[in-house]
Protein backbone atom coordinates (compact mmCIF):
# COMPACT_ATOMS: atom_id res chain seq x y z
CA UNK A 1 0.00 0.00 0.00
CA UNK A 2 1.56 3.38 -0.46
CA UNK A 3 1.77 6.12 1.84
CA UNK A 4 -1.09 8.07 0.27
CA UNK A 5 -3.63 4.81 -0.20
CA UNK A 6 -2.24 4.53 3.67
CA UNK A 7 -3.20 8.14 4.44
CA UNK A 8 -7.05 8.07 2.97
CA UNK A 9 -7.01 5.02 5.08
CA UNK A 10 -6.00 6.05 8.22
CA UNK A 11 -8.05 9.33 7.82
CA UNK A 12 -11.13 7.93 6.78
CA UNK A 13 -11.18 5.77 9.97
CA UNK A 14 -10.02 8.42 12.46
CA UNK A 15 -13.38 10.50 11.26
CA UNK A 16 -15.55 7.73 11.09
CA UNK A 17 -14.71 7.08 14.28
CA UNK A 18 -15.14 10.41 15.88
CA UNK A 19 -18.41 10.64 14.34
CA UNK A 20 -19.34 7.50 15.77
CA UNK A 21 -18.41 8.37 19.34
CA UNK A 22 -19.36 12.04 19.23
CA UNK A 23 -15.93 12.87 20.51
CA UNK A 24 -13.62 15.07 18.43
CA UNK A 25 -10.22 14.74 16.96
CA UNK A 26 -7.09 17.33 16.28
CA UNK A 27 -6.96 18.48 12.93
CA UNK A 28 -4.95 17.06 10.49
CA UNK A 29 -1.37 18.28 9.89
CA UNK A 30 -1.21 21.16 7.13
CA UNK A 31 -0.48 20.21 3.78
CA UNK A 32 -1.16 16.49 4.83
CA UNK A 33 -3.31 15.86 2.00
CA UNK A 34 -4.24 17.34 -0.79
CA UNK A 35 -8.34 18.20 -2.45
CA UNK A 36 -8.66 15.63 -4.70
CA UNK A 37 -7.58 13.03 -1.90
CA UNK A 38 -9.52 14.85 0.65
CA UNK A 39 -12.46 14.09 -1.70
CA UNK A 40 -11.09 10.06 -1.77
CA UNK A 41 -10.66 9.82 2.15
CA UNK A 42 -14.60 11.34 2.08
CA UNK A 43 -15.84 8.28 0.16
CA UNK A 44 -13.71 5.55 2.49
CA UNK A 45 -15.58 7.00 5.23
CA UNK A 46 -18.69 7.23 3.80
CA UNK A 47 -18.23 3.59 3.02
CA UNK A 48 -17.70 2.70 6.60
CA UNK A 49 -21.13 3.51 6.78
CA UNK A 50 -22.40 1.95 4.44
CA UNK A 51 -20.88 -1.31 5.29
CA UNK A 52 -23.15 -0.67 8.78
CA UNK A 53 -25.89 -0.65 6.89
CA UNK A 54 -26.25 2.82 5.92
CA UNK A 55 -27.76 4.06 2.66
CA UNK A 56 -26.33 7.27 0.91
CA UNK A 57 -29.65 9.04 -0.16
CA UNK A 58 -28.25 11.99 -1.86
CA UNK A 59 -25.96 15.04 -1.40
CA UNK A 60 -25.28 18.04 0.10
CA UNK A 61 -23.50 21.05 -1.07
CA UNK A 62 -21.09 23.71 0.58
CA UNK A 63 -19.81 27.03 -0.17
CA UNK A 64 -22.59 28.20 -2.14
CA UNK A 65 -22.74 32.07 -0.89
CA UNK A 66 -20.25 33.67 -2.79
CA UNK A 67 -18.60 35.18 0.08
CA UNK A 68 -17.50 32.19 1.38
CA UNK A 69 -16.04 30.76 -2.11
CA UNK A 70 -14.34 33.88 -2.08
CA UNK A 71 -12.83 33.80 1.59
CA UNK A 72 -11.98 30.45 1.29
CA UNK A 73 -9.90 30.67 -1.97
CA UNK A 74 -12.09 28.65 -3.97
CA UNK A 75 -13.88 28.81 -7.37
CA UNK A 76 -16.67 26.29 -7.00
CA UNK A 77 -18.75 24.75 -4.13
CA UNK A 78 -17.49 21.66 -2.27
CA UNK A 79 -20.32 18.60 -2.05
CA UNK A 80 -20.65 15.51 0.31
CA UNK A 81 -22.93 12.48 0.46
CA UNK A 82 -26.45 12.06 3.07
CA UNK A 83 -27.12 8.31 4.42
CA UNK A 84 -30.83 7.72 5.65
CA UNK A 85 -29.08 7.64 9.36
CA UNK A 86 -28.50 11.46 9.15
CA UNK A 87 -32.64 12.05 8.50
CA UNK A 88 -34.83 13.47 11.56
CA UNK A 89 -38.11 13.73 11.47
CA UNK A 90 -39.67 17.22 10.99
CA UNK A 91 -41.53 17.89 13.83
CA UNK A 92 -39.78 15.28 15.94
CA UNK A 93 -37.11 15.63 18.79
CA UNK A 94 -33.47 15.70 17.79
CA UNK A 95 -31.02 14.19 20.97
CA UNK A 96 -27.75 16.27 21.31
CA UNK A 97 -25.64 12.94 22.53
CA UNK A 98 -25.38 11.63 19.15
CA UNK A 99 -23.23 15.33 18.27
CA UNK A 100 -20.28 16.96 19.50
CA UNK A 101 -20.77 20.54 19.09
CA UNK A 102 -23.82 20.65 16.41
CA UNK A 103 -25.12 24.03 14.54
CA UNK A 104 -28.11 24.60 12.63
CA UNK A 105 -28.64 26.46 9.27
CA UNK A 106 -31.89 26.62 6.98
CA UNK A 107 -31.64 25.40 2.97
CA UNK A 108 -33.79 24.37 0.54
CA UNK A 109 -33.94 20.88 -0.30
CA UNK A 110 -34.68 19.15 -3.65
CA UNK A 111 -35.32 15.18 -4.52
CA UNK A 112 -34.56 14.00 -8.30
CA UNK A 113 -37.04 12.98 -10.64
CA UNK A 114 -34.63 11.53 -12.67
CA UNK A 115 -31.25 10.05 -12.42
CA UNK A 116 -28.59 13.05 -12.91
CA UNK A 117 -25.36 11.69 -14.66
CA UNK A 118 -24.45 14.27 -16.79
CA UNK A 119 -23.95 18.37 -16.44
CA UNK A 120 -27.29 20.22 -16.72
CA UNK A 121 -28.20 24.03 -18.07
CA UNK A 122 -30.16 26.02 -16.03
CA UNK A 123 -32.90 25.30 -18.48
CA UNK A 124 -32.71 21.84 -17.67
CA UNK A 125 -32.22 21.72 -14.08
CA UNK A 126 -35.79 22.12 -13.07
CA UNK A 127 -36.96 19.32 -15.91
CA UNK A 128 -34.55 16.67 -13.38
CA UNK A 129 -36.41 17.57 -10.18
CA UNK A 130 -39.67 15.86 -8.41
CA UNK A 131 -40.19 18.26 -5.96
CA UNK A 132 -38.65 21.08 -3.33
CA UNK A 133 -39.23 21.47 0.42
CA UNK A 134 -37.73 23.91 3.58
CA UNK A 135 -34.95 22.11 5.15
CA UNK A 136 -32.40 22.44 8.03
CA UNK A 137 -29.52 20.77 8.01
CA UNK A 138 -27.38 20.08 11.20
CA UNK A 139 -23.53 20.61 11.32
CA UNK A 140 -21.32 18.97 13.52
CA UNK A 141 -17.59 19.18 12.13
CA UNK A 142 -15.77 16.25 13.79
CA UNK A 143 -12.55 18.58 15.20
CA UNK A 144 -11.64 19.94 17.96
CA UNK A 145 -13.34 23.66 18.52
CA UNK A 146 -14.93 23.28 14.94
CA UNK A 147 -11.44 24.57 13.09
CA UNK A 148 -10.52 23.08 10.00
CA UNK A 149 -9.38 24.17 6.29
CA UNK A 150 -10.52 23.28 3.55
CA UNK A 151 -9.59 19.91 2.71
CA UNK A 152 -10.11 19.23 6.10
CA UNK A 153 -13.74 19.70 5.78
CA UNK A 154 -13.83 17.90 2.36
CA UNK A 155 -12.34 14.61 4.09
CA UNK A 156 -15.05 14.98 7.10
CA UNK A 157 -17.82 14.96 4.77
CA UNK A 158 -18.62 18.69 4.51
CA UNK A 159 -19.43 18.37 8.18
CA UNK A 160 -22.96 17.05 7.29
CA UNK A 161 -24.61 15.02 10.34
CA UNK A 162 -28.15 15.58 10.03
CA UNK A 163 -31.20 17.24 8.14
CA UNK A 164 -34.74 17.70 8.22
CA UNK A 165 -36.77 17.93 5.91
CA UNK A 166 -40.71 19.77 5.50
CA UNK A 167 -43.78 19.51 3.07
CA UNK A 168 -42.75 18.85 -0.49
CA UNK A 169 -44.09 21.18 -3.10
CA UNK A 170 -43.56 20.83 -6.85
CA UNK A 171 -43.90 24.69 -7.43
CA UNK A 172 -40.29 25.22 -8.59
CA UNK A 173 -41.35 29.04 -9.89
CA UNK A 174 -41.18 31.45 -6.52
CA UNK A 175 -37.73 30.40 -5.19
CA UNK A 176 -35.42 33.12 -6.00
CA UNK A 177 -35.92 35.49 -3.25
CA UNK A 178 -37.73 34.10 -0.67
CA UNK A 179 -37.75 35.55 3.05
CA UNK A 180 -35.60 32.69 5.17
CA UNK A 181 -36.60 33.11 8.69
CA UNK A 182 -35.16 30.45 11.52
CA UNK A 183 -36.27 30.84 15.47
CA UNK A 184 -34.96 29.33 18.29
CA UNK A 185 -38.44 29.29 20.94
CA UNK A 186 -40.14 31.76 18.58
CA UNK A 187 -37.24 34.37 18.09
CA UNK A 188 -35.30 34.93 14.96
CA UNK A 189 -31.92 34.53 15.09
CA UNK A 190 -30.81 34.31 11.62
CA UNK A 191 -32.79 36.01 8.68
CA UNK A 192 -32.11 35.92 5.04
CA UNK A 193 -33.27 34.99 1.62
CA UNK A 194 -32.67 32.40 -0.26
CA UNK A 195 -31.25 34.36 -2.90
CA UNK A 196 -28.20 34.05 -1.03
CA UNK A 197 -27.87 30.37 -2.36
CA UNK A 198 -26.15 30.70 -5.95
CA UNK A 199 -28.83 33.73 -6.62
CA UNK A 200 -31.23 30.81 -6.98
CA UNK A 201 -31.94 27.44 -5.39
CA UNK A 202 -32.01 26.06 -8.76
CA UNK A 203 -28.34 27.04 -9.73
CA UNK A 204 -27.39 24.23 -6.94
CA UNK A 205 -28.54 21.76 -9.36
CA UNK A 206 -26.48 23.05 -11.81
CA UNK A 207 -23.15 23.25 -10.04
CA UNK A 208 -24.48 20.00 -8.23
CA UNK A 209 -24.55 18.39 -11.53
CA UNK A 210 -20.87 19.50 -12.99
CA UNK A 211 -19.68 18.25 -9.29
CA UNK A 212 -21.26 14.82 -10.13
CA UNK A 213 -19.95 14.28 -13.68
CA UNK A 214 -16.43 15.44 -12.50
CA UNK A 215 -16.38 12.81 -9.72
CA UNK A 216 -17.70 10.26 -12.08
CA UNK A 217 -20.90 9.99 -10.01
CA UNK A 218 -24.57 10.09 -11.09
CA UNK A 219 -27.48 10.55 -8.85
CA UNK A 220 -30.02 8.04 -8.97
CA UNK A 221 -33.72 9.48 -9.49
CA UNK A 222 -35.10 10.20 -6.10
CA UNK A 223 -32.19 11.62 -4.56
CA UNK A 224 -32.18 14.56 -2.27
CA UNK A 225 -29.84 17.94 -3.30
CA UNK A 226 -29.35 19.76 -0.08
CA UNK A 227 -28.54 23.31 -1.67
CA UNK A 228 -26.73 25.12 0.76
CA UNK A 229 -26.96 27.55 3.76
CA UNK A 230 -29.36 30.66 3.37
CA UNK A 231 -27.85 32.29 6.24
CA UNK A 232 -24.75 31.43 8.79
CA UNK A 233 -25.62 28.38 11.09
CA UNK A 234 -26.49 28.90 15.00
CA UNK A 235 -25.08 26.53 17.72
CA UNK A 236 -27.82 24.08 19.52
CA UNK A 237 -28.48 23.36 23.28
CA UNK A 238 -30.88 21.02 24.36
CA UNK A 239 -34.32 22.44 25.43
CA UNK A 240 -34.88 24.48 21.87
CA UNK A 241 -37.70 24.52 19.78
CA UNK A 242 -36.00 25.35 16.48
CA UNK A 243 -38.43 26.47 13.56
CA UNK A 244 -37.37 27.50 10.14
CA UNK A 245 -40.22 29.65 7.75
CA UNK A 246 -39.26 30.21 4.03
CA UNK A 247 -41.26 32.50 2.39
CA UNK A 248 -44.25 33.77 3.63
CA UNK A 249 -48.60 34.11 2.69
CA UNK A 250 -49.11 33.10 -1.02
CA UNK A 251 -45.20 32.85 -1.78
CA UNK A 252 -44.93 30.62 1.43
CA UNK A 253 -42.71 27.20 0.47
CA UNK A 254 -43.82 25.81 3.82
CA UNK A 255 -41.66 25.55 7.42
CA UNK A 256 -39.99 22.74 9.15
CA UNK A 257 -39.18 21.78 12.60
CA UNK A 258 -37.88 19.95 15.49
CA UNK A 259 -36.99 20.31 19.58
CA UNK A 260 -33.60 19.06 20.81
CA UNK A 261 -32.96 17.26 24.28
CA UNK A 262 -29.65 16.15 26.04
CA UNK A 263 -28.31 12.80 25.78
CA UNK A 264 -29.08 10.27 23.54
CA UNK A 265 -32.31 8.38 22.37
CA UNK A 266 -34.08 5.86 24.48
Amino acid sequence: MTDMSQTIVDAALALDTAAMQAQSMPQFEAGHFDLPTAYAIQRASIQHRVARGEQVKGIKLGFTSRAKMVQMGVDSLIWGFLTDAMLEEDGGTIHLGRYIHPRVEPEVCFVTRRTIDAPLTALEAADYLEAVAPAMEIIDSRYRDFRFSLEDVVADNCSSAGLVVGAWSRDFTGLANLGVRMQFDGRDVQVGSTGAILGHPLRTVVQASRLLHAAQVSLPAGSLIMAGAATAAEALRPGLHVGCHIGSGANALGSVSFTTRAGMPD
